[in-house]
């Protein structure tokens, strides 16, 4: 059964709306810099930072995280021992259908504070520390320096690719056992990290989960920040760094009051609660503050950007009906058989690789029509940030249908976990979750489109803020100087709509 796809007339509206952005973009003359560091802290909105003040104590902190833990391993022993009817089994039914779509909804409102109570970080630092209160001895780990070849991104990058092999061409979506004990692999990589590397290396540069919070959370408007820069700037101990008798350092080795970007904060609060001076907190900036700062963007970063958008669209195309039309046309050419791996995976590198040339010969025109002399390089790292609102608002919106078509009858999966003595899923079951919808289907529709146009406008903005950043006449610089990057990304959204509006295949 299909899920209905983005209805036509919201598609053209869509499309409109883009046309006029971009028109509008292109007539305007570059704004220069835009101070996205102008910010506020949540002390001054009383009954918010009471509420932060609350959930960033430690003892409610340490709560949660024994609450997802417990939750966690109630998923792991489900799929361990529970049916393998997926539709029926917590463990398939909450990971991918609820889990993934509900932290990359909540990036947008919270940042990446899905990191501050990850199971897989909380169980893994329980077994290693030996301590599950305040801050342990350093003799718990090897504590050996992370090999200077692997302080990239690098490694999150490939498993964020086998992981999706994983989940689409072998079909761990659909199995219950398989996605526990993926879920366990994932546990005793990052104890592993934990008992050999100094503090959490697997977090910072492997995890592909969190590599993806931590990118998306640029675009949000809250993050961990200082009260007051010149005191951080006046600070000689940098507890926020190197932590204090109770509270661990810094996880990803970040100086607050020097750090230009949140992809790497895992929100732990650490800083928040260690800090002599009380002067981090929780900040409110301006909406996409990282993607529209001028930080530099490592290619490995740039690459991660690039794979996040393919992987993302990725999982669309393989829910049409031309993609396993596809698959069959050409394993049936290549003489491929059984569970049809080789062809999946042909087909899954040219779904990584054509989009990457594109937009490396996109780079390739902009470099030649600015005659400027800035390395291909740089100008392929810092543009593929504009490729970063287009990714999660594709993610989103095509995520939203998942949860509002999929998501009913948790209450029945929460009451047999397990999923003892179940059933298939009937056709006439499948086809009463697929017609009575959680929300109303235009409101369904409405807030896919709206994502759609937020995306593509914060991704105009941060080719305008990347013409000047890049540019070696920053006041000189025109917006039409910059047409071979804004078309690429308008064929992208382009893309990424009509894709939204087929229809797709259910999950399970």
């Amino acid at each position: 059964m299909n899920h209905t796809g983005l209805a036509d007339i919201w598609g053209l509206s869509v499309i409109l709306v883009m046309l006029l952005l971009l028109v509008r973009t292109f007539l305007l003359s570059a704004p220069g810099y835009i101070n996205v560091y102008e910010q506020t802290g949540l002390s001054r909105i009383h009954w918010l930072n009471e509420l932060v003040r609350l959930l960033t104590r430690r003892w409610v902190l340490f709560s949660i995280k024994v609450l997802f833990a417990a939750f966690f391993l109630l998923i792991i022993a489900a799929g361990l021992f529970g049916t393998p009817i997926p539709e029926r089994n917590i463990a398939t039914v909450a990971t991918w259908t609820y889990w993934w779509t509900g932290i990359i909804i909540s990036v947008f409102f919270l940042g990446s504070a899905w990191c501050a109570v990850c199971p897989w970080d909380s169980i893994a630092t329980w077994l290693t520390r030996r301590k599950i209160w305040g801050r342990s001895a350093d003799n718990t780990s090897l504590n050996l320096r992370v090999p200077r070849v692997f302080k990239k991104i690098w490694p999150a990058v490939f498993l964020f690719i086998f992981l999706t092999w994983l989940e689409l061409g072998v079909g761990i979506t659909i199995d219950p056992y398989a996605t526990a004990v993926l879920a366990l692999a994932v546990v005793v990589a990052t104890t592993i990290s934990l008992a050999v590397y100094e503090r959490k290396a697997f977090c910072q540069y492997a995890c592909p989960v969190g590599r993806t919070v931590g990118v998306y959370s640029q675009m949000a408007a809250l993050a961990v920040g200082p009260v007051d820069q010149d005191i951080c700037a006046s600070c000689k101990t940098l507890e926020c760094y190197h932590g204090n008798k109770d509270f661990e350092p810094c996880p990803t080795n970040l100086v607050i009051g020097k750090s230009r970007q949140s992809a790497y904060c895992t929100s732990c609060g650490a800083c928040i609660q260690s800090c002599p001076h009380k002067n981090v907190t929780w900040k409110l900036y301006a909406l996409g503050k990282g993607v529209l700062s001028d930080i530099k963007v490592r290619p490995d970063e740039a690459w991660f950007v690039l794979i996040l958008l393919t992987l993302t669209v990725f999982h669309g195309l393989t829910m049409l009906q031309a993609w396993e039309d596809a698959v069959y046309l050409l394993a049936r050419w290549i003489n491929d058989s059984g569970q049809l791996l080789t062809s999946f995976s042909i087909l899954l590198g040219l779904t990584i690789v054509i989009p990457a040339v594109v937009y490396g010969l996109t780079i390739l025109i902009l470099k030649k029509s600015l005659n400027a002399g800035v390395s291909y390089s740089r100008l392929f790292s810092s543009y593929a940030l504009s490729l970063l609102p287009l990714a999660f608002a594709y993610h989103i919106a095509h995520n939203l249908s998942h949860l509002f078509r999929e998501g009913k009858g948790i209450i029945n999966i929460l009451k047999n976990p397990f999923g003892f003595n179940t059933l298939p899923m009937t056709m006439a079951e499948k086809h009463e979750r697929h017609m009575t919808l959680a929300v109303p289907e235009p409101l369904i529709f409405s807030l896919q489109a709206g994502i759609m146009i937020f995306g593509f406008w914060l991704a105009l903005k941060v080719i305008v803020q990347r013409g000047q950043y890049t540019s070696t006449a920053p006041g000189e610089m025109k917006n039409w100087q910059l047409l071979p990057v804004f078309l690429f990304v308008f064929m992208v959204n382009g893309f990424n709509l009509w894709l939204l509006m087929q229809p797709m295949a259910m999950r399970m």
